[in-house]
């Protein structure tokens, strides 16, 4: 049985990454967080490779001088949709890393909603 809440974790993500699969038109959102930063990346898995990505650690992130909390997740999810349409892309698929579906995860899928992907 997996008992810690790190294995719990890496079990969901596996049962996730089972469905979802992102594609050229429709690439995976794929949401990571760390102790101290918060990651976005759009990917295409046929291919292999990232097509944007966007991060706490960016230079626009940085300026806005935010702490990672809830409101910087929304702000890091409308910067990472902008970037996303400057790569062509419009349709995505979420993947959010076998976290649940609550605070800084939902906030930052919400604002990339809203600023214009579509899930």
């Amino acid at each position: 049985m997996y008992k810690t809440s790190k294995e719990k974790k890496v079990r969901r993500h596996m049962r996730l990454r089972q469905k979802v699969k992102g594609t050229v038109a429709r690439p995976r959102l794929a949401v990571s967080f760390t102790a101290n930063n918060m990651y976005v990346q759009f990917i295409d898995d046929e291919a292999g490779r990232t097509l944007a990505s966007m991060s706490t650690l960016s230079a626009a992130f940085k300026a806005l001088n935010l702490k990672r909390n809830v409101e910087a997740a929304a702000k890091l999810g409308s910067l990472a949709a902008e970037k996303a349409k400057e790569a062509g892309i419009t349709e995505v698929v979420f993947d959010r890393g076998g976290l649940q579906y609550h605070g800084k995860v939902k906030a930052l899928a919400d604002a990339a909603r809203t600023a214009g992907l579509k899930f």
